[in-house]
């Protein structure tokens, strides 16, 4: 489950429709707002229960409690963007993802009650996450040829067991000097809900999230993580995804972790899977059917579009869900790679490398 932003509903409707086609998966991986699905899919144990949790009053008011971030004004953001993407060319300084970010986060998520370690016949879960490798205190210093992230799975003990000594392919990406460290970290001991609030926290966005293990950002640090899956399974399924915006996540996941995206996206996109699942073009279908960022001239900030109200909330979640459905049906009964075939949208920054 591979991000999403705030169309993450579209999971459980893909997830809906494996079950229905005898395909229902053992494990999840899901990195930022796919980890919102997937822990609602393990604690929860049918279709309707899970709709109901995301599209309820209390996760609609956790939204809505998302604020602007007082110091993030739009002259601030516009600056901050601009350097990115015209002067930092690679990651030359540690950045300050403890202060430099867009909205507020309430810490605790409105999540079903669990543990990360349910059993049953709900599938066990793998969050991604990133750890950082560097303290507050050195934010700004020149970082060298250090690396100050590490690609980290929030897992039970069994899939941890199955990953030990395994690199991490952004840390292995030929070319590219980048600030991802070479393997990967388990963790068998976050609860549920750390590991989905890290797994949501993409820099720049929202801070990275304090725990008393350590300091991490968002699943934003391995969207796809195809490779992950193939040690994991003798089976796939995975999403073709839109590219990366050009203008801002592109100039932010290089000058943050030193990769560039959508070459990533291109080589993920010509690997194998089992089942791919075209979601290429929820970008344009749900445009308005998400929680979507606005300029505010008369406060002087970036805001979020929150549903103006619980009803219309819950209609967004039904679009959503009814997308990721029909999607997930017909990639089920295609019952074949599907890799080759055209995608919905494709553009030269997300088209298989040949």
């Amino acid at each position: 489950m591979a991000g999403g932003g705030f169309r993450f509903g579209y999971y459980l409707g893909i997830y809906a429709a494996a079950c229905q086609r005898n395909k229902a998966p053992d494990l999840l991986l899901a990195s930022c707002g796919g980890a919102i699905a997937a822990a609602i899919i393990q604690v929860l144990p049918d279709d309707a229960e899970r709709k109901a949790w995301l599209s309820s009053y209390e996760m609609y008011a956790f939204w809505c409690q998302l604020r602007s971030a007082r110091h993030a004004t739009l002259t601030q953001s516009f600056i901050s963007a601009f350097r990115r993407r015209y002067f930092m060319r690679s990651v030359k300084i540690i950045s300050d993802l403890f202060h430099d970010y867009l909205f507020e986060i309430p810490a605790v998520l409105p999540l079903p009650p669990n543990a990360l370690h349910s059993v049953g016949k709900t599938p066990a879960l793998g969050i991604i996450g990133g750890k950082l490798l560097y303290e507050k205190h050195e934010v700004g210093q020149r970082r060298g040829a250090r690396k100050l992230f590490a690609e980290t799975l929030f897992c039970n003990d069994r899939t941890g067991s199955l990953l030990v000594g395994m690199s991490s392919a952004l840390g292995e990406i030929p070319g590219q000097d980048n600030a991802i460290a070479p393997h990967i970290i388990t963790d068998s001991h976050m609860s549920l809900n750390d590991a989905v609030r890290i797994s949501i926290a993409d820099m720049f966005y929202f801070p990275c999230y304090s725990h008393v293990s350590g300091n991490y950002i968002g699943g934003v640090i391995d969207l796809f993580p195809l490779e992950i899956a193939n040690r994991l399974a003798d089976s796939v399924m995975m999403e073709l995804k839109q590219p990366f915006d050009q203008a801002f996540a592109i100039p932010a996941l290089r000058t943050v972790l030193g990769i560039d995206g959508n070459a990533r996206l291109r080589h993920v996109h010509a690997q194998f899977a089992d089942t791919w699942i075209d979601t290429s073009d929820a970008h344009l279908i749900l445009a308005n059917q998400q929680i979507r960022k606005r300029l505010s001239w008369q406060h002087n900030q970036i805001r979020l579009d929150v549903p103006s109200t619980h009803a219309k909330y819950v209609a967004q979640i039904e679009a959503q869900w009814e997308y990721g459905y029909q999607r997930g049906l017909e990639a089920c009964e295609k019952g074949q790679p599907n890799c080759k075939k055209p995608m919905r949208h494709v553009t030269k920054h997300n088209k298989a490398e040949q």
